[in-house]
């Protein structure tokens, strides 16, 4: 990745296919969905492909930590954590190939386009909660990824009025 981006990778799970199109399942920073989760891992079982976990999250310009290796840490907050966790583990379970991926990048939703070039994912499900983004984050996101990437896409509903 181009963008200034650090990935940590951790693959979780056995191959079932070969050669196909991942659903690829992302946020930016905040915690999933749990509607997407639970699609983006449906879908993956449903279409015998695998299944890729990515959060990505904005990394400050700080030279020093990043030296010292202090941006490799967990996610921010032990709900961001956890709501990774679930659908990797669901995935894992239903014996769907699990690639897990935390990008670190000044340009989160850039990175998550450029991620998705370079995976061609058949389907990529946007599951940040709309709770845990500001409200003009999230547009802009969605609206970048439904101009940007080259794929089938599904992002959570609006909630009802």
């Amino acid at each position: 990745m181009d963008v200034g981006a650090k990935v940590r990778r951790h693959e979780i799970g056995l191959g079932r296919s070969a050669g196909g199109r991942p659903i690829l399942l992302a946020t930016i920073g905040a915690p999933f969905d749990e509607e997407a989760a639970v699609f983006a891992v449906d879908s993956a079982v449903e279409a015998g492909q695998p299944l890729i976990v990515a959060n990505i999250t904005a990394l400050e310009p700080l030279g020093l930590s990043v030296m010292l290796g202090y941006d490799a840490l967990e996610e921010f907050t032990p709900e961001v954590s956890e709501s990774v966790r679930r659908p990797v583990e669901l995935a894992y379970s239903l014996g769907v190939t699990v690639e897990r991926l935390r990008i670190r990048s000044p340009r989160p939703i850039q990175a998550l386009l450029q991620l998705a070039s370079e995976r061609r994912p058949g389907l990529l499900v946007f599951g940040a909660d709309r709770q845990g983004l500001a409200p003009r984050t999230y547009r802009r996101a969605v609206r970048a990824i439904r101009e940007g990437a080259g794929c089938l896409i599904w992002v959570v509903p609006e909630p009802a009025a």
